[in-house]
């Protein structure tokens, strides 16, 4: 990563995107020992320009950001952080400093709440008792939820309609999670179709 920190007097701006869901969070800047700092420690650093040294995510709210992933733009003088929120990005405790606070890329977090809960081994959790009981029952349940859509979608009761398609759709992704397969590579197949 050869990034060009002259064009911007020793900094150069920072994009940071939720890792699991693509939603970006904020925009910092960094100079080069920000930047090692980040790499050494995997909580993303930034240099504050208002307290002119270097500063931490969450340094003192806690709410840290986990570095996944950084990317460089073609001119190099920009970087794309992949990261995990530890709470709100916001000073404002808003998630994002943006202000956008929609639904975009939530089954992203939702595909990863559900990996997590799998992880947890929960006696208590629904997906846990379902994912234990294996790939048949998994696909017989997606197959079940797949028909109470269909029947629902003959019928006049679009509240009931859009429940089951939540139903059909949690289930699904549960059934990726058995096949080792992310959501992520669904898309990039529809992505290719539809070029």
């Amino acid at each position: 990563m050869k990034l060009d920190f002259d064009k911007g007097s020793g900094l150069i701006p920072v994009i940071v995107q939720h890792n699991n869901t693509s939603q970006v969070l904020m925009l910092g800047y960094m100079n080069e020992e920000a930047l090692i700092v980040t790499k050494e420690t995997g909580k993303v650093t930034f240099y504050s320009r208002s307290k002119d040294r270097l500063w931490t995510k969450g340094e003192s709210s806690g709410h840290t950001l986990l570095l996944n992933d950084i990317q460089e733009d073609c001119d190099n003088d920009t970087l794309l952080i992949k990261a995990t929120p530890n709470g709100p990005t916001c000073h404002t405790g808003a998630s994002t400093c943006f202000q956008d606070e929609s639904a975009k890329g939530f089954l992203y977090e939702l595909e990863h709440t559900i990996a997590q809960r799998i992880e947890s081994k929960d006696k208590n959790s629904y997906t846990v008792e379902l994912f234990s009981r294996g790939i048949n029952k998994i696909a017989q349940k997606v197959g079940e939820e797949a028909v109470e859509l269909v029947i629902e979608s003959k019928d006049d009761n679009i509240s009931l309609f859009k429940n089951e398609a939540a139903d059909l759709l949690y289930h699904f992704l549960i059934l990726l999670k058995a096949k080792d397969v992310n959501l992520l590579q669904i898309e990039e197949i529809l992505k290719k179709r539809s070029q």
